[in-house]
């Protein structure tokens, strides 16, 4: 099984999973897509993308948290046996023997998180409203517009392409020798929220030579007035550290 990430959430990379795919099948290699970065970005086809597998979750995209979403071929999921039992999955039970019910009920034993359904359905909806390709435009101008205002920032270290067509809308640096988390706690002061620290991907913090990275995260409701203010809030936090 190849497992890759379709976009990562540190640098934004828009990984070429099409390509990785087509090869990895042509090794007989299933491959499961991490679409957690770009299913709630930008229109994704798991048809055109030839996935046997792709999960996301719903609190990355408007939902509640608690759940996510698993996709898999129809083939491979009647292949499967369930992982875990309980009511609803079972279509028949005897003495010595029991069948399961279809996919995908054979894999939702017992009471589901039904009230988490009915939130990530309306997520669903209200994105698919507002067309999941004026999501992407407004982002990919908007991550144009911040990576060209946080290159005029004098010492800062801006990860990953510098193309906004080839990344997420996601934005990781570094300001002199301000640590990650001092550069966060400022912004905080600010009422700028970001992220901070090795994002769950210290192999790549060791890759790029740091211990951690701020992370500016934007979606279809930031605006470049928002960029405007980050600018701003990180020129302060250099004249705090005196750099």
């Amino acid at each position: 099984l190849v497992t890759v990430s379709h976009a990562s959430n540190v640098l934004g990379t828009i990984n070429p999973v099409r390509e990785m795919i087509r090869d990895a099948h042509k090794h007989d290699s299933r491959v499961l897509v991490d679409a957690a970065q770009s299913v709630p970005h930008m229109p994704v086809d798991v048809q055109d993308l030839d996935c046997d597998f792709l999960a996301f979750s719903g609190h990355k995209m408007c939902g509640p948290t608690g759940i996510g979403v698993l996709y898999a071929k129809k083939e491979l999921l009647d292949s499967m046996p369930p992982f875990h039992g309980g009511g609803e999955m079972i279509r028949e039970v005897h003495m010595y023997e029991s069948t399961w019910k279809d996919p995908p009920y054979k894999f939702e034993a017992g009471t589901t998180n039904i009230a988490g359904a009915i939130g990530l359905g309306a997520a669903v909806d209200y994105l698919n409203h507002i067309g999941m390709r004026k999501i992407r435009l407004h982002e990919q101008e908007l991550t144009r517009y911040a990576l060209d205002r946080l290159s005029q920032i004098k010492g800062i270290s801006i990860y990953g392409p510098k193309d906004p067509s080839q990344r997420e809308a996601v934005v990781s640096f570094n300001v002199g020798d301000i640590h990650a988390h001092d550069m966060a706690t400022l912004l905080d002061e600010d009422a700028i929220c970001v992220r901070s620290g090795h994002h769950c991907a210290q192999p790549l913090m060791e890759r790029l030579g740091v211990s951690a990275t701020t992370r500016a995260s934007f979606y279809l409701y930031n605006t470049e007035q928002e960029v405007d203010r980050l600018t701003e809030s990180l020129e302060k936090a250099k004249r705090v550290f005196k750099l």
